[in-house]
């Protein structure tokens, strides 16, 4: 059985199913679902390229930052973090001792085929966002897996499979986890 008091943390890059995966988890595990972007939306009362319009990044990862350091302090959650939560330092501490962090890593093609529609990603509207994917996963990826403690490549199969499996893999090594 899964420690209760401990958090259930997704980090990756945009479009690698944080959100989607959470959800499910959060079902499975009979959770709450938190998502860190949409909790700072509810805050300012904005979409967040607004935010990214107003204040720029800098002032987006302050907001992104203080959010976090508040939902680690909740116990039993599935989080569903920003892609670029992983980018402080601090945040990555933060959520490593807050609970069980898995990298949820997918690779620049399979999000870019995941992203292309979506018009809410800021750091998409460039010229060449399939390219500007593959700049953020060479500069996150190190990081994703230094938040880390479990690493699972999520491939091409459907958010459900992907769900069932991880939560098989959750319910092996919890118990590794909280003993460490």
């Amino acid at each position: 059985m899964l420690e209760q008091q401990r958090n259930i943390i997704l980090v990756g890059l945009m479009g690698a199913g944080k959100t989607t995966i959470g959800r499910l988890l959060a079902k499975h595990f009979d959770r709450a679902f938190v998502d860190s972007d949409h909790e700072i939306e509810a805050r300012t009362g904005v979409r967040i390229p607004v935010i990214f319009e107003l204040e720029g990044e800098e002032g987006f990862r302050a907001r992104e930052s203080q959010v976090l350091a508040e939902l680690a302090q909740r116990d039993n959650i599935v989080l569903a973090t920003g892609g670029g939560a992983v980018l402080a330092a601090a945040n990555r501490g933060i959520l490593r001792e807050s609970g069980l962090v898995i990298y949820l890593r997918a690779q620049p093609t399979d999000l870019w085929h995941r992203t292309q529609h979506d018009r809410n990603r800021p750091l998409l509207r460039t010229d060449d966002p399939e390219q500007r994917l593959n700049e953020l996963y060479a500069v996150r990826d190190p990081l994703y897996q230094e938040a880390a403690h479990m690493i699972v490549e999520t491939g091409r199969q459907s958010p459900h499979m992907l769900a069932g499996k991880l939560e098989q893999q959750l319910r092996d090594q919890w118990m590794n986890y909280v003993s460490t």
